[in-house]
């Protein structure tokens, strides 16, 4: 069986938000069960609202049980080899940051295959790559990463803007897809290397 491109950015997607999950449920001490509700709402979260809002029902992993069955093992998986992992905040950062970039490019592809506009393409792919991440952080209890000060959502819109940049300068359109993944991977580690950051606002 051929696996297309797309279909290995989303799965390649789905392990990574997967693992992220779970690392972020690790670290709050959750039980085997609360683990991997995480990892499931960390990975299914922004393609469910991209795929809501485009009217696009049933939702992706609910036509596809694939996708869950991807889950449960990467969770489980986690799980088991994490005693072997002693930097939990590292793996977690470098996990979401490369999910990060697998699905926005998925919520810009699906967003041109709906023949959207490129602005409303970008904010899918926006949408698409922060959203699990951001129900993953409320059900933690933690201020989602896309509220604080690290250049997060920024990061899917200008991988998005750099990816119709890319077309219109007649790139491949699988070279320009792993080019901007690429780019939001190094860009989120850039940012948090040199800690840079956008700025604060309030009292």
């Amino acid at each position: 069986m051929t696996i297309t491109t797309a279909e290995a950015i989303e799965i390649l997607g789905t392990i990574a938000f997967a693992i992220s999950g779970s690392f972020a449920a690790m670290q709050k001490r959750l039980d085997p069960f609360g683990v991997l509700i995480i990892a499931f709402v960390t990975s299914i979260g922004g393609g469910t609202v991209r795929d809501l809002l485009l009217g696009d029902t049933p939702v992706a992993w609910m036509r596809d049980v694939n996708y869950c069955l991807l889950i449960l093992v990467t969770s489980l998986l986690t799980i088991f080899f994490k005693n072997r992992i002693k930097r939990f905040k590292v793996t977690l950062f470098i996990f979401d940051s490369l999910g990060l970039g697998l699905f926005t490019m998925l919520g810009l592809q699906k967003g041109i295959n709906f023949g959207l506009d490129p602005g409303m393409c970008v904010a899918l792919g926006t949408i698409t790559g922060c959203f699990g991440g951001i129900i993953r952080d409320t059900l933690l209890n933690a201020i989602p990463l896309i509220f604080r000060q690290e250049i997060y959502a920024t990061a899917c819109i200008m991988g998005g803007v750099l990816y119709f940049g890319l077309l219109e300068m007649n790139m491949k359109p699988d070279f320009a897809k792993v080019s901007v993944i690429g780019f939001i991977f190094l860009l989120r580690i850039v940012v948090v290397r040199y800690k840079l950051a956008l700025p604060k606002f309030g009292y």
